[in-house]
């Protein structure tokens, strides 16, 4: 089989897949409304008119309440898969994600920090504008500040050097976390909570607002990384054969470091620390896909957008009314697979 029909097959299904899962996703609820009745009032809004009996209030519910929420984990998830992609290509280790370069790490410290000394900042008082941005500019200001420095430390003659990188990481990730942790012992009972519900993530607070703020920087990744991988395919042969192939190697480094920081901060930002997502989905997509990343970035996009939403879906109807955080439901979904995955790499070693 062709690459081309390979990826184009591949790339189909996991589109069709998508799209079934944001009908039943959005349908799901208080009030249910089946996947025609969704697809009947989406395409409403064209002018095309299905011949499907709704209520009057759903197109309402549909386009303020469930969409936001549902658009908002999609691009959240294909921005985590697709950085956990390219992160893992960039350090040929298929077990980095974006915690291990501190984007993570960044950003709930400076969320963190922002819940602590928000309300003793007179500028937010004055302007709810950005009161009402504070915590996921804080967010993002904090992933962007670390990456860079991590990114500024690993350096050297002008290339970025993948085991200081890896070192650099793990070191300011530590410094992050330790202040994160200074903040919560300095944080009362009000601001425990938040830093508590924040950590683990929710996409509760999703609006359209919130959609349109984060999705300038998941969607430039979404459009640059896929045509960075043929270059990803031959660094993963070694920088040196890379470069003689004609690569750039520490421009593609750069750059990839950059788009990944975008596409995960801006959805940590936002939702919190969502856990698993970047590290385990570009693993289930190399089980059927093969190692290739003309097909593999695109499919870790896809398949990060469908397992989100689903985990989203799952956190807010398993205790209805009430609501999961959605880091738990990834977690849940992601560690015994990760586990899995790990058993079936030693038995094949052994074997």
């Amino acid at each position: 089989m062709s690459i081309n029909i390979k990826r184009a097959g591949s790339i189909t299904i996991l589109s069709v897949l998508l799209i079934v899962v944001i009908l039943l996703a959005t349908g799901t609820g208080a009030m249910h409304m089946s996947p025609i009745q969704v697809l009947a009032i989406l395409l409403e809004k064209t002018g095309i008119h299905l011949p499907v009996a709704y209520e009057e209030n759903m197109p309402g519910v549909l386009w303020m309440i469930r969409l936001p929420r549902v658009v908002l984990s999609v691009l959240i998830g294909a921005g985590l898969g697709l950085a956990g992609a390219s992160l893992q290509g960039l350090l040929r280790n298929p077990l980095a994600d974006p915690g291990l370069i501190g984007i993570s790490s960044g950003a709930s410290m400076g969320a963190v920090v922002m819940i602590i000394v928000q309300h003793t900042l007179p500028v937010f008082q004055s302007a709810p504008a950005l009161n009402f941005y504070a915590l996921n500019l804080a967010a993002f200001a904090g992933a962007i500040i670390t990456t860079l420095f991590i990114f500024r430390i690993a350096r050297t003659g002008g290339q970025a050097v993948i085991s200081t990188l890896l070192l650099a990481g793990i070191a300011v990730r530590a410094l992050c976390e330790s202040v994160t942790g200074l903040m919560t012992y300095l944080a009362n009972n009000e601001q425990l909570r938040s830093i508590t519900f924040w950590s683990l993530g929710s996409l509760g607070g999703a609006n359209w607002k919130t959609v349109a703020g984060i999705a300038p920087f998941i969607i430039i990744p979404l459009i640059v990384l896929p045509r960075l991988a043929p270059a990803l395919n031959l660094l993963a042969l070694g920088e040196r054969e890379a470069m003689h192939s004609g690569v750039g190697v520490p421009k593609l480094k750069a750059l990839l470091v950059i788009l990944a920081t975008m596409a995960v901060a801006a959805g940590v930002a936002v939702a919190g620390i969502i856990g698993f997502i970047g590290l385990i989905v570009p693993h289930i997509v190399r089980q059927f896909t093969g190692p290739d990343y003309r097909i593999l970035i695109p499919g870790s996009a896809l398949s990060g957008a469908v397992l989100l939403t689903v985990a989203d879906l799952l956190c807010r109807t398993i205790v209805a009314p009430a609501e999961l955080p959605v880091g738990i439901i990834t977690a849940v979904i992601g560690a015994p697979f990760f586990l899995w995955l790990i058993i079936k790499e030693k038995r094949t070693i052994l074997a």
